[in-house]
């Protein structure tokens, strides 16, 4: 940048910086999540069980819980492996929560948002048949 820039130009800081997060109204990411739900191999989504995708703007840490902490996403619920014969009698839905602002933050395009998502429910989806994050980790999909 020139030393005396010409009046009215923004005055942009040298070095590097943080990208702005993506801009994507709520009901466009929503388009965009059912757009990366359709990506689910069918046979995928074919064998979960009573699970319901959630959209919400940001996790809210709980009690106890680190205030920093940023998820994409999270899944509430009880694993296919870990349920019994009287899991059905009542058992609400598991619950898969994608986090709307955490993902425009590390996403450039509607592109990214979608492969984003996707990655993040395909991995949610992986808690829902008993996988852990260390395995998860393990298979590359962090």
């Amino acid at each position: 940048m020139p030393a005396n820039p010409p009046p009215g130009l923004p005055i942009i800081p040298e070095g590097p910086h943080e990208p702005l997060p993506f801009e994507m109204s709520a009901d466009d990411f929503e388009a965009a999540v059912t757009d990366a739900l359709g990506l689910i191999p069918p046979k995928l989504a074919a064998a979960m069980d009573n699970v319901a995708v959630f959209v919400e703007d940001d996790y809210v840490p709980g009690p106890g819980e680190d205030l920093d902490t940023v998820l994409l996403g999270l899944y509430e619920g009880v694993p296919l492996t870990e349920r019994d014969s009287w899991w059905d009698a009542g058992s609400l839905p598991d619950r898969i929560t994608i986090f709307r602002q955490p993902i425009l933050d590390i996403c450039t395009s509607r592109d990214e948002v979608i492969q984003e998502v996707a990655v993040t429910v395909v991995h949610e989806i992986a808690h829902h048949f008993g996988i852990d994050d260390h395995r998860l980790h393990e298979l590359g999909w962090d």
